[in-house]
């Protein structure tokens, strides 16, 4: 949007000392160092009503509580939108009293005073209209494809089974947690390898790295499957790999999966809620099967690895994932220009 001539605030409430923001004309951060989302309430009715915006975004349903209460409060003529990135079956709860009902109460209370409302699914839209009687939002993907994006595939890798490629390579990204159903994805490489030569690497870290890698020791795959760590840029590893594979049991939307096409890798996801079967078209883009199922998994990457989808088809999918695109459809939504 500073690209586009706007001028852009940007209020963050906490960061890591690791983060680091665009050098953009236009663009101004305020860190409030501010950890939990309800002591933003006050800085951001201050900061309302001096600052005076026309518009808001926010992200996930905490902030856009806080946020809305802020804007009914200050007064504020700020059109805003809210967007919902996770599934509200895991930010709610129907049980009296409790943190997630809590939230819910405020929620409904203070949803009118939005503008827009957005999911970054259509299958999350249906799953706030179970959640909510009559909420009003709609369906906006985020940005996937930009120009920084196009310019990090090209990077290049350091890594054996990359630059000497033997076998096909396949690649995995994302926190190793037990949602992400990396041990399913292990299993089934091994079925996988009983039939054809192949290679794994899996990219991130988190709580479960050691129990994996012990799956990996015991089942004798430490010469076919290695744990890569943190990558900083995983864009140039999809861009060199015949498959990426989504073992997840719950996902937003995943863009890793989005990421993975934009780089011409052919996907094969499980058919979790919310997001693959939704980006893959039911199978038109990709490869999907049922969650966890080894074995189901890898008969799909076995097709995959036979059929590749053809990279134009790759190229169509992810094109309401485009940086203009989004941007687009969002000022659309707010009745703006530009």
């Amino acid at each position: 949007m500073a690209k586009r001539g706007h001028d852009v605030v940007m209020v963050v409430g906490h960061v890591n000392k690791d983060c680091t923001f665009p050098d953009v004309d236009g663009l101004k951060v305020h860190i409030w160092k501010k950890p939990k989302v309800r002591d933003m309430l006050f800085p951001l009715i201050r900061f309302l009503k001096t600052e005076k915006p026309d518009v808001v975004f926010a992200a996930e349903d905490h902030l856009n509580a806080i946020l809305l209460l802020a804007a009914i409060l200050s007064g504020s003529k700020a059109k805003i939108s809210g967007s919902s990135r996770v599934t509200p079956f895991d930010t709610y709860s129907n049980r009296l009293f409790s943190k997630r009902w809590m939230l819910k109460q405020v929620v409904r209370t203070v949803m009118w005073r939005a503008n827009v409302l957005t999911c970054v699914s259509k299958d999350m839209v249906e799953q706030y209209r179970k959640i909510f009687s009559n909420p009003s939002h709609v369906c906006v993907y985020n940005i996937v494809d930009d120009a920084q994006s196009r310019t990090r595939i090209e990077e290049s890798v350091e890594h054996p089974w990359v630059n000497e490629k033997q076998a096909p390579l396949l690649v995995a990204a994302g926190r190793l947690a037990p949602w992400k159903g990396f041990d399913d994805l292990i299993k089934a490489v091994e079925l996988v390898l009983a039939r054809t030569d192949v290679r794994l690497l899996i990219m991130g870290d988190g709580p479960l790295r050691d129990e994996l890698q012990s799956l990996i020791d015991s089942r004798g795959l430490t010469e076919k499957i290695e744990l890569v760590g943190y990558v900083d840029n995983p864009l140039k590893y999809f861009a060199r790999a015949d498959v990426f594979v989504l073992s997840s049991h719950v996902e937003g939307l995943p863009n890793v999966l989005v990421e993975a096409m934009m780089c011409g890798c052919t996907p094969v996801s499980t058919d979790c809620p919310t997001g693959p079967r939704e980006v893959l078209q039911d199978g038109k883009y990709g490869y999907l099967a049922p969650m966890r199922d080894p074995a189901a998994l890898a008969l799909a990457i076995d097709k995959a690895i036979e059929t590749p989808v053809d990279s134009e088809l790759l190229a169509e999918a992810v094109l309401p994932f485009e940086e203009n695109t989004v941007i687009d459809r969002h000022f659309d939504l707010l009745g703006l220009e530009g």
